[in-house]
């Protein structure tokens, strides 16, 4: 054989073989979901940059709540022709201009724009090379006091939960006067002689959209967990107490908030309150829900949140666990050591002590062994204790209390206790509201200004791996992880999760006892 035929033969095989490795390389990293059919009509997404993680954002999960449908239970998607490109998160609740504040800086807070009534819009990342690969599903709701928060924030990304098997879901629901408004109009007008909670209602309607559509891309419906911080642990404890949650979901996340006992920050109120400060804002449905979105959020100030309303909520979530007619679920829940945050100047220690004096009378020395105040600065200290344990301890502390008598399934508890790392004005803030939630979901590098450290991302390893286990067995524990025992009323085993992971008793819990007996 001559040379050039050699060549020419040796070239054929290399561009043979350059053929075939791109089109295997291509049939690896290609879409496995290129276009999806769910409820409205077929969705395009895009990919991650290594093309293993498939990403839908903007998917619209019921009609815009707007016009006459304002303050109505959601409705069924809008059905569409063609292929929806679902590439952009889609807007933000109506509310405020964001604005940083405190511990919170802008990568904890939602885009700048857009903000729309027109909100109803969820996003999925997925893993999945198949629909018949029923991976667990994580959704994600936000907090935000229930007048504020997105699904657009950059803490909330999907795509680390993803890498671990989770099927993540992120969804918005409505906030302020647009999602807690009652009015007898309202309630009259309902079928259900109920009014107010369309926030709840819309995480239901996500929730019924997740169930009839997550197979699609690789999610198992009848494995879902429902996870949220604050306001939306405070959610995620409403949909567990809620009849209309039922079949739903399989377990809870609850990351500083819940709503067993009068909340200081944020009341769950009665639909007839509710109703009274509904008609402070006006009268006659038609020229309320004509009322331009920008005017509507300058008469909110009454607004406060979650309602029993007799549907969503028949009772209070004290009484709905006290006769055990919740949802039973897995449980994973716990907050964080400085969630208590308060701003302006802190009072002195005689201050402090004189205002112990004066609301416990006689129990003041006990109090104050629990939360002392011999100098000035250990006051101030105390008074983000309290600040915490008052707002956020007492409510998820009950509440794995009570999941812990039932029995009927496990519950793990947890203290987040890194102090971020943090330059300037925000050491102050330490393991503040919010601060576990990029280690949880393994989004630290969304977080700009903290100079991370190894032993951060070694956290946010551990902690989202924790997350990803439970979702999957309702057990966070699995080979390489630091043991984390269920929790019960005798041992009180919590994880500590600081610069060091480890088990221990629950610390502070004499200070929570004391709280709560005294709200009885």
């Amino acid at each position: 054989m001559s040379n050039n035929r050699i060549i020419s033969a040796s070239l054929s095989c290399i561009a043979l073989a350059c053929t075939v490795f791109f089109f295997a390389f291509r049939h690896i990293n290609s879409a496995p979901f290129e276009t999806v059919k769910i409820s409205g009509g077929l969705v395009s997404g895009t990919s991650n940059a290594i093309g293993d993680i498939q990403i839908f954002k903007g998917i619209p999960f019921a009609a815009p709540p707007v016009g006459v449908l304002r303050w109505k239970e959601p409705q069924p998607v809008i059905p569409w022709a063609g292929t929806k490109q679902c590439t952009a998160f889609g807007p933000s609740p109506m509310q405020s201009s964001p604005v940083p504040f405190g511990p919170w800086s802008e990568e904890y807070l939602i885009p700048k724009e857009p903000i729309s009534e027109d909100c109803l819009y969820l996003n999925v990342w997925t893993g999945a090379k198949t629909p018949k690969a029923k991976k667990p599903v994580i959704v994600w709701i936000y907090g935000g006091g229930f007048s504020s928060g997105g699904a657009g924030c950059a803490i909330y990304d999907g795509e680390a939960m993803a890498k671990k098997g989770i099927v993540f879901v992120s969804i918005n629901y409505r906030v302020g006067i647009f999602g807690f408004f009652a009015h007898p109009e309202l309630t009259k007008e309902s079928g259900h002689n109920a009014s107010g909670n369309y926030g709840l209602m819309d995480q239901l309607a996500a929730l019924k959209w997740v169930h009839e559509n997550i197979a699609a891309f690789g999610g198992d419906p009848n494995n879902v967990t429902i996870a949220g911080q604050s306001a939306g642990s405070m959610s995620v404890n409403c949909l567990v107490a809620s009849p209309l949650g039922k079949g739903l979901f399989k377990r809870a996340i609850a990351e500083s908030g819940a709503m067993f006992l009068t909340n200081p920050a944020i009341g769950i109120s009665t639909l007839k309150k509710a109703e009274d400060e509904g008609v402070k804002v006006g009268t006659g449905l038609a020229d309320l829900r004509a009322i331009p979105a920008a005017e509507l959020m300058k008469k909110q100030m009454g607004i406060r949140g979650v309602i029993v309303d007799g549907y969503v909520l028949p009772q209070s979530i004290a009484n709905i666990f006290a006769a055990n007619k919740q949802n039973n679920v897995d449980l994973l829940t716990g907050w964080n050591e400085d969630d208590g945050v308060i701003f302006g100047k802190p009072k002195s220690a005689d201050e402090f002590k004189q205002q112990a004096q004066q609301q416990y009378g006689s129990d003041a020395a006990t109090f104050l062994q629990n939360y002392p105040a011999a100098t000035d600065a250990e006051a101030a200290t105390s008074q983000g204790n309290v600040s915490r344990d008052m707002v956020f301890g007492i409510q998820n502390y009950t509440w794995a209390n009570i999941q812990s008598a039932n029995g009927k399934h496990k519950v793990y508890l947890y203290r987040f206790a890194r102090k971020l790392p943090a330059t300037g004005d925000y050491i102050k803030f330490g393991a503040f509201h919010t601060g576990e939630v990029a280690y949880a979901y393994g989004n630290l590098q969304f977080v700009h200004r903290c100079p991370w450290q190894p032993l951060d991302h070694e956290l946010a390893a551990t902690m989202s791996s924790y997350w990803a286990n439970f979702a999957a067995t309702g057990n966070p524990n699995s080979a390489g992880l630091p043991n984390w025992p269920a929790y019960n009323t005798q041992n009180n085993s919590t994880i500590i999760l600081g610069e060091t992971v480890q088990s221990k008793p629950l610390p502070g819990k004499a200070g929570l006892d004391f709280l709560i007996e005294k709200m009885k």
